[in-house]
């Protein structure tokens, strides 16, 4: 009985594996078929949500216009991220490197992070990564196509920020114009 036991866990442990680990290969290969991304997005922190578009071009570019009344604007160019908020002309600046966005924005760094996350499927695909400094960085795929559905993230001031997303577009013609950094006054 014991060695039934043995079996068919050892049967069943190496099927989750397997299955986990094709998941991860569908992932990744639909990755390397991305280029760009146009996308919509919900963007919940601290119980506040807000929605907009992006443009996500690998590797490490990404603008997103919000849709409020500050007129927000995420530019992020290789190194440097800047918040405008447009309606006070005002521009922050940080560097990308100390944000979780270097994980996801940069196709090798992202296949990385799903190469070695721990995998949970649901509703869709949840890869769990722990970063350098165990910061849990969570990545969210469709299981019917494996495009990117979403990102949990911390941001710098400890907030939790949710961010899900519906691809629009991929692998159109971007005008590098957009990822244009305004000159801070």
């Amino acid at each position: 009985m014991l060695l039934k036991f043995f079996l068919f866990f050892f049967i069943f442990f190496n099927y989750s594996l397997n299955l986990h680990a094709d998941q991860k290969q569908l992932i990744i290969n639909r990755l390397l078929e991305i280029d760009n991304i146009t996308f919509s997005f919900n963007q919940t922190t601290a119980k506040k949500t807000e929605t907009g578009t992006c443009f996500l071009v690998f590797d490490n570019k990404l603008k997103c216009s919000y849709l409020d009344k500050n007129q927000k604007e995420i530019i992020i160019n290789n190194q440097k991220l800047v918040i405008i908020q447009k309606r006070y002309n005002k521009i922050y600046s940080y560097p990308v490197s100390k944000s979780p966005f270097v994980k996801i924005l940069s196709k090798n760094s992202l296949i990385k992070l799903v190469k070695e996350s721990d995998i949970e499927l649901s509703n869709n695909i949840s890869l769990t990564y722990l970063d350098e400094n165990e910061k849990k960085i969570i990545v969210l795929f469709e299981k019917k196509n494996y495009n990117i559905a979403g990102w949990q993230i911390q941001d710098r001031f400890q907030n939790q920020i949710n961010f899900s997303l519906k691809i629009q577009r991929t692998n159109t013609e971007v005008d590098d114009d957009l990822f244009e950094i305004p000159s801070i006054n």
